[in-house]
């Protein structure tokens, strides 16, 4: 990364669960924590322990300089609740087939 930018990624066994309303939309003890220069840890959960079947692909695409671009999923009641990078940049590989919440409740 340039200019004092960093991420790192790492592998956890944390355990992390995504609830909205009575859905329970993920969860997962295989996260991927990821490390942003100015952002919060954000946990990527493997494509297998996210609930894609009650998501909707959204038409919102985002771009960072860093990762890539970012594709949406929504819920009915919560456009653009998550994103994933369906090609991440060399740097950030393991991201890929990955989902990040933007609520995310650990233990």
């Amino acid at each position: 990364m340039s200019d004092g930018h960093t991420i790192t990624i790492e592998q956890s066994e944390q355990h992390v669960r995504v609830v909205r309303g009575e859905l329970v939309l993920a969860e997962s003890r295989r996260p991927l924590l990821l490390r942003e220069t100015g952002c919060p840890v954000r946990y990527y959960i493997p494509a297998e322990d996210v609930r894609l079947d009650l998501l909707t692909p959204s038409d919102t695409h985002t771009y960072c300089p860093f990762k890539g671009t970012a594709s949406y999923w929504s819920l009915p009641d919560a456009p653009d609740l998550v994103w994933g990078y369906p090609e991440p940049k060399d740097g950030v590989a393991r991201i890929k087939d990955h989902f990040c919440f933007y609520e995310v409740e650990t233990s």
